[in-house]
């Protein structure tokens, strides 16, 4: 059983379908997070693992944990919350899929995350009414995540139509600028960090879909970088004698593999940006129609 839930997970990173791994991240943040706090609890201690993970408005302490920038966008606060991010996420998700990469999902993901983080940061920080709970003050959750991708493709599809419950069918440009509306009104109410990191979010979705339709994908360098960073961590296999048939794949050797060759695809997208698919050679006509088969 522990064998084929573990072939499972490594399945889902092989085959790069990051839309299931941020799923997958974020539930199993959860549980270890709801694990830690009951361990906590019944050793008699009241220590909350979420706000040592969650980003904090206080820039001491923002400096001695600067991994929060990141893990906070993977932390909720309980059933309800991940539960509604997660349904929005993979609803967005599936059509940000329909236009857009595996690769630029993740992208914008991340840069939505981090856009989040410096709204609330920079709204706790400057605006005169948070000056009482600045260096309280700590956000977690994906939402500014998972706004930037709801407004990714509203800016990409403004008039692409969603049905809703009680609702029925409306334009996504409309949906998403009641969205926006909503977080505005909703900062005098409560949870004004939560709002100003969805108003982060949207705005660095925004951002990236205005700048992808001039020629530019913001998210590639995220790419480059996880591919370096992984890089770090391979080390190069040893040379073997082979005899008889091929030897498998290594999991090392399968992602650098699969890095060598997204990084291609990358540089074939480019040149059909400036100068259109009939620049292509067959060789790169045939790299990206075989790349569009997989996905």
């Amino acid at each position: 059983m522990k064998q084929g839930i573990r072939n499972e997970i490594r399945t889902i990173f092989r085959q790069g379908n990051n839309l299931s791994i941020l799923i997958f991240l974020n539930i199993s943040v959860f549980v270890l997070v709801l694990a830690v706090n009951l361990g906590f609890f019944f050793a008699g201690k009241t220590f909350n693992v979420s706000e040592w993970l969650g980003v904090s408005s206080n820039f001491s302490l923002l400096a001695h944990r600067p991994w929060t920038v990141v893990t906070y966008m993977f932390v909720h606060s309980g059933f309800i919350h991940i539960m509604f991010n997660l349904l929005v996420l993979y609803w967005f998700g599936k059509i940000f899929l329909e236009y857009l990469s595996q690769r630029q999902l993740l992208g914008v993901y991340i840069l939505g995350g981090l856009a989040g983080a410096l709204v609330f940061i920079g709204a706790y920080n400057i605006i005169p009414v948070f000056a009482t709970v600045k260096n309280v003050a700590f956000a977690i959750g994906a939402s500014a995540s998972i706004m930037a991708v709801v407004f990714a493709i509203a800016v990409l599809v403004p008039n692409m139509p969603v049905r809703l419950a009680f609702l029925g069918q409306i334009k996504l440009k409309y949906l998403a600028m009641a969205i926006v509306l909503i977080d505005l009104l909703s900062i005098p109410f409560g949870n004004a960090g939560g709002h100003f990191s969805h108003l982060g979010g949207a705005l660095m979705g925004a951002i990236f879909s205005v700048c992808y339709s001039k020629g530019t994908d913001i998210t590639i360098f995220l790419s480059r970088f996880f591919a370096w960073v992984g890089g770090l961590f391979k080390s190069e296999p040893k040379a073997t004698t082979q005899t008889g048939s091929r030897r498998a794949e290594t999991d090392a050797e399968y992602n650098r593999r699969k890095a060598r060759e997204q990084k291609e695809i990358d540089r074939i997208l480019d040149k059909v940006k400036e100068s259109g698919y009939s620049s292509l050679t067959k060789e790169e006509k045939e790299k990206l129609f075989s790349n569009s088969n997989k996905n």
